[in-house]
């Protein structure tokens, strides 16, 4: 079902089937013991490291789909792989099988005077989905949490990245084959057809549990406008860097480099930075200087034009903007709490950092302000699971209820409580 065939039959019997058969597998992986899950990430990282050839061959007819509809550098940077990538998403699958099994965790327990005994346990979701855009390696991420924490997952990349997809998941398929669990567990949607997507927003008649969409703004707010089951998400990665005048420039050069630079098109890219005007001017001048002989284009406020001319002026819409590009805010602002009310109107509650060698003012960033991760005298590109010690993520969340912040095995369990008695009636 999961090969690139032609589908025959119409996408709603397709769809249908496979949520079928994602919750016959979850029943199964709810027992499925440790050894076998963690054989299954081992086969299946090996067969990526095999077919590499295999699956950059079919990375570059994403590409070139991609570039021929004239995409953006930065969405091309996303969806290619080399062979560092694919190392590293192998080794994301072995550092996942290392982590420890949340399903079957004791959360906690107590005795009841009456001499009940009850447990809350950990225990898989179910069936998780995953829609997501031109992230390939999601296909791996995704498929390999869900496993390791007991869950069925049903795949949805998009028609950009359907090849890569394909070819990631068939070494998935392989390692589950090997560790004997069933090969529903992790399924891929082998149509691009949008309907694919309506189907597992309406649940897929009951056989759904939770939607995790990856991807662009348009995406997540159809997901979550639409979705009849609950969702894990974020809108927009608008990370601010906030430069306070008890930074060390040096520091805050490199951070601030980072954050934008590393890779621009992720969620974790810092898209505004702030900078503190009771910083001496060096301050903005070295920082503007960097990011700009770096190769980014710096749109400022009045300070940060005159600090270079080659900085452009900045437009209101500019502030809360999610570029995901080599493209940055720059804004001075007096001090810390104005720093913090930037960041709670123009935010979107993902990531956000302070510098600074202050104690006191960093404390106060931390507690303040309201997002799913904030950081002191780090990159805001640190908003990733496996920068967590999680091995990877399947995405990050800013709701505030069950999930929120980089999602990995223990954010998909829920708990159910187990309660042992010896025959206790309650009273009428």
């Amino acid at each position: 079902m999961n090969k690139p065939e032609r589908i025959e039959r119409n996408v709603a019997d397709v769809m249908g089937a496979i949520g079928t058969a994602a919750r016959a597998a979850a029943r199964e992986l709810a027992l499925a013991s440790t050894a076998a899950k963690n054989a299954a990430l081992g086969a299946a990282a090996n067969a990526l490291r095999e077919k590499t050839p295999v699956i950059l061959a079919a990375n570059a007819k994403d590409i070139a789909a991609a570039k021929d509809a004239g995409r953006a550098a930065a969405f091309v940077d996303r969806l290619r792989l080399d062979e560092t990538r694919l190392a590293a998403i192998a080794k994301s699958l072995d550092d996942i099988a290392e982590l420890a099994d949340p399903v079957g965790t004791v959360l906690a327990e107590w005795t009841r005077p009456n001499g009940l005994r009850i447990q809350r346990v950990r225990v898989p979701i179910g069936v998780i989905g995953i829609i997501y855009e031109s992230r390939p390696n999601v296909t791996a991420d995704a498929g390999a949490l869900c496993l390791k924490a007991g869950n069925a997952s049903i795949l949805r990349g998009g028609s950009e990245s359907h090849h890569s997809s394909l070819a990631i998941h068939a070494c998935l398929v392989e390692g589950l084959t090997a560790a004997g669990l069933p090969q529903a567990a992790i399924q891929l949607v082998p149509t691009t057809d949008r309907e694919a997507v309506g189907l597992m927003l309406k649940g897929l008649d009951g056989a759904i549990d939770v939607i995790v969409p990856r991807g662009g703004k348009d995406l997540v707010g159809r997901v979550q406008e639409e979705a009849r089951v609950p969702v894990f998400a974020h809108l927009e990665g608008i990370c601010h860097t906030y430069v306070d005048r008890g930074a060390a420039l040096d520091m805050a050069v490199e951070v601030v480099l980072n954050a934008k630079m590393r890779r621009t098109g992720i969620c974790g890219a810092t898209e505004c930075l702030l900078v503190d005007k009771g910083a001496h001017e060096d301050y903005l001048t070295e920082l503007v200087k960097a990011l700009l002989d770096a190769g980014c284009e710096v749109r400022g406020d009045a300070a940060a034009q005159k600090a270079d001319p080659r900085v452009k002026p900045a437009e209101a819409g500019d502030w809360g903007r999610e570029f995901l590009d080599a493209i940055i805010a720059v804004k001075t602002v007096d001090g810390l709490d104005e720093a913090i009310e930037h960041i709670a109107r123009y935010g979107s509650q993902h990531t956000d950092a302070i510098v600074t060698e202050c104690l006191g003012t960093a404390e106060r960033f931390l507690r303040r302000v309201d997002s799913a991760i904030v950081l002191w005298n780090a990159s805001t590109q640190f908003a990733d699971g496996g920068e967590f010690g999680m091995g990877a993520e399947i995405g990050i969340a800013t709701g505030k209820l069950h999930a929120r912040g980089p999602v990995g095995v223990e954010q998909l369990t829920t708990f159910k409580y187990v309660v042992r008695g010896t025959g206790q009636t309650r009273p009428k």
